[in-house]
Parts: C-alpha cells; structure tokens; sequence
C-alpha cells in the first residue's frame, strides 16, 4: 500500500501543501491545466527554513511574470514584489494562506525539484536554476541549467531586465460554490481530481455557510474563490493524482495561537471557518507552537477531505520525502509542512487507542442502556458493557471504552459523570488494527415504493471488501413502515449493494 503521510507541526496552507507534495516527489509539470484555465502560473523554488532545505510554490499571475516559474525558460521582464509584510492576507475569508514570502532587494534562490520514486522505478529530470538578482539597472544575469539526462547540455547566457512576479492572491472574481463548482468541470482535469477538488470546496463552502449563517450555493467565496486559491486545491490534487497514493493519513496539526487579521475584522486563531472545518475532520488538532496563524481554512479543508488522522508517523518503508515552505520565519521552529511516501506494508489501518476501564455494582439498566451514545458523544470510539460478578458475589458489569489517546481525559470524566464511579483505569496507549469502512446507500422497492438502507462496507487497504452489514436503525425503519422482517430487510440491503458492486 503506497502511503502518504504529513507532519503538520506547524499547520498546513495550500502553498505549503503543494509545496511539500512537488517536494516529496510530484511533477509539477502536471498543474499546467489550471495555467491554461486561470490567468496564473506556478513558481516553484527552494528556500531556506531554519536550515531545513524547503520547496516553496507561489501563484502568479501569468501576465506579469515574464518567464515560465517552473523553471523549464526564464522571460526578460519580471521584478519580484514581496508580498504583504502581515502575511496573512492571501487567500482566505476567514484567513488564509501561510504567510507572505519575503523578497530582498539583492538575493540570489535557485529553483530545483527532483522525483524519486523507488517503487515505480521513475528518476525525473533535476532542473537547477541557480539566479543572483541585484535588482539594479543594467545589471547582469547567469543562468546555470544542469539537466540530468541522457545528453548534458548547459546554458550560460547573460542579459539585461528585470523581474516583475506579481503574486495572484486575491485576483479574479469572488465566485459562488456553484461558480468555483463550474470552473473546475471546466478545466482539462481527471475525473478523480474533479471530484477531490469540488468536494474541497464543498467543505470550505459549508464551512463559511455556517459562519456567516447563509446557504451554501448563496455564500460567496472571498478570497478562498478568487484564482490563487482555486490553483491551490486543484493544484494539490493534481500532484497527488500523480503521485498515485492508496491512502493520506496527517498526524495532529498545529493551529498556532493569538489573533489574526481577516476581511471581516481581527479574529482568535483559530479562524472561525477552521474551527468548524476541523470538527468534521478525522484527524485532530493543537495549539501553539507560535503565536501566529499556522492552520489556514484552505489547508484545514483539503486534509479534512484527503486524510485521515493518525497520532505519529505509521509504520512505512520511505521512498521519498520532503518539505512544503510557509512565508514566514520564527526563531525556534522551522516553517515547513513535511510529506513523507513510502510503502505502508499493512492492508489494514493501525489505529492509536487507549482502552478505559471501570467495575459498576449499582448501575440501573437505564444508566447502562445509555452509555453507548452518551460516551460517543463525548469521543468514544467504541463501548462495550460485560456482566461480571463482583465482591459479596454482587452482580455487576465491566464497562470498557476505546477512545483516542487524545480524548481519554474528556471521556473519562463523562463516563464518572454517567455513571457515578469513583474511579476508571486508563491503559497505556496502544493501537488497534481496523478495516477501511464506507458506507454506501441500498434502494430496496417494496410493493412499488423505494426506501432507503445504509449499508457499511469493510475493505482493506487495497479496496478487497470482505464484510457488509446493513445499519440496523434504518432497516427497522424500514421494516417498520413495510411489514417486513427487520432480518429481510437487511438482507435485501446487503445483496442490493453487492449487486452494484459486481456490475
């Protein structure tokens, strides 16, 4: 199983991201379709984070940069200008992209991107393109391109202009989902990136919807709709449609702290569009490390899409790794998101878990009967109730609950209120192995009408389903209003889905 795995230690945005994925491997000469349907180009360079060697992508806008960004030529007319000192107003509504990209007057950067694929055998050209800008008039220029193919060729021309790279933050129209929607179909795009990207935007626009209290297809994207950041997200998937991964998973991501400025006022980090996001998200999220706006609504809607949440890295085989460059610099802790590829190994996906413990000799059944949905409320992931016998030979029962280690506090304290133990055993965090579950839709017709049936569907990493099982809510809905069986009705669910999987 080839895996996908990021760090977000310190956040994610979709610069980082795009970033982190050309670094670890993607070509970016894919993103050329969104060049060719938005008034943006793509520069790709490598800076410097602490000493970490990161890979920075900016949008631009492609009628003011003079050259092609992803380092295959280089135009006589582009200045670079460097982008908002704050570096927060890029792309968002509820406050966007990572931060801005600090250009000096007289610098030199070097745009170079490798791909190293062990599995499928593949070893891309290494462009190198190493430029020292004085930025004064007249002054000359040496570009070294060192292509590592089966010919060498090196160019060393020199000439007089100037660099004029205006980022594309913000530009375009501020569209609606629909807009955003019809956009993306437009585009010469796989069916599979379509379908990734629009439902991003679909996140990001429910999100907003229940900020600002709207409809979904009536709520405007800001900045999130404007050119740069429809680049972003159907950049992202693009590199990881190439990149060709069964499974993204993200440890924790940091959200930063203290206020940012937004279109609608200053605001606590995190932005509020975060905050909503990154609770239907499956991965979880923490404070810190800095002072600053670390997670962005764009970064916080494509992991909440492609990933699943993990506690540390899994156990993989590393084929290629590297690191997505955020704008700003902070003294103690490196500014990169890193994405790591490699094999996976396991066809089934290792949870980290710790298991809660308490003995009850004086719960009514009423209490019990509770439990499951009260605890699951509160971050349970699963809750089992064994009858025991306790001391004095007393009848009793052992409630155990699986949760995330992350979530242990907040479930035991709701399992004492529930209950009224006075105490509950924590075991040490472990994990467990779970298959991945879908769930997909059945349409049964009883006596000419149709009714619905969710049925859950096990798989493993590679896609083999081995288990199906109907909800049993909804079959006894259904069985209710039909006279049917509850056991038929779920029957017929269960063969309804297999029947549509095998044609």
């Amino acid at each position: 199983m080839r895996l996908l795995a990021f760090d977000g230690r310190m956040g994610a945005s979709g610069d980082m991201l795009l970033g982190a994925l050309v670094a670890a491997g993607a070509d970016p000469s894919v993103l050329s379709p969104v060049e060719d349907a938005l008034d943006v180009t793509y520069r790709v360079h490598e800076v410097d984070k602490n000493g970490i060697l990161a890979t920075k992508v900016d949008v631009l806008l492609a009628e003011a940069d003079g050259g092609d960004p992803r380092g295959e030529g280089h135009g006589d007319d582009h200045r670079h200008q460097p982008e908002p000192e704050d570096g927060t107003g890029d792309e968002r509504d509820e406050g966007d992209r990572d931060d801005g990209d600090d250009v000096d007057a007289g610098h030199s950067h070097q745009h170079q991107y490798r791909r190293h694929d062990r599995a499928r055998g593949e070893s891309a050209p290494d462009h190198t393109h190493s430029h020292d800008d004085s930025h004064a008039e007249g002054h000359d220029h040496s570009h070294d391109h060192d292509h590592d193919h089966s010919h060498d060729h090196d160019h060393d021309h020199s000439h007089d202009h100037d660099h004029d790279h205006t980022h594309a933050e913000g530009h375009g129209p501020h569209r609606t989902y629909p807009e955003v929607v019809d956009l993306v179909e437009s585009m010469d795009l796989p069916a599979g990136v379509v379908a990734d990207a629009t439902a991003i935007f679909r996140v990001l626009g429910e999100a907003e919807a229940e900020v600002h209290g709207t409809d979904l297809d009536a709520t405007h994207f800001h900045e999130v709709g404007a050119d740069d950041a429809i680049a972003d997200v159907v950049g992202v998937c693009l590199l990881l449609d190439d990149l060709d991964v069964d499974r993204v998973v993200t440890a924790p991501v940091a959200v930063g702290g203290g206020e940012a400025e937004m279109s609608h006022g200053t605001y606590p980090v995190p932005a509020p569009a975060v905050v909503n996001i990154t609770a239907a998200a499956d991965w979880s999220v923490r404070g810190g490390p800095v002072e600053s706006e670390l997670l962005t609504p764009t970064g916080a809607a494509i992991l909440a899409h492609l990933a699943e949440g993990v506690e540390s890295l899994p156990s993989m085989s590393v084929e290629s790794s590297g690191y997505g460059a955020g704008g700003r610099d902070f003294s103690d802790h490196p500014n990169v998101l890193r994405a790591v590829v490699g094999d996976g190994g396991s066809r089934l996906v290792r949870d980290d878990i710790s298991v809660l413990e308490t003995n009850l000799d004086d719960a009514t059944p009423e209490v019990l009967g509770g439990l499951q949905e009260t605890l699951k409320d509160a971050g349970a992931r699963d809750v089992t109730i064994v009858p025991t016998t306790m001391k004095k030979s007393r009848p009793g029962h052992l409630v155990k609950v699986v949760v995330r280690p992350e979530d242990a506090e907040r479930v035991a304290y709701r399992l004492a209120v529930e209950t009224g133990t006075l105490g509950i055993r924590e075991h040490g965090a472990g994990h467990r192995w779970t298959a991945r579950r879908e769930f997909e839709t059945a349409t049964l017709d009883v006596d000419g009408d149709d009714y619905e049936v969710s049925v859950k569907v096990g798989s493993d990493a590679d896609g083999v389903v081995y288990d199906r099982s109907a909800e049993y809510d909804d079959a006894l809905a259904v069985a209710n209003e039909t006279g049917l069986p509850v056991r038929e009705v779920m029957r017929r669910a269960v063969n309804a889905v297999a029947s549509e999987a095998s044609d």
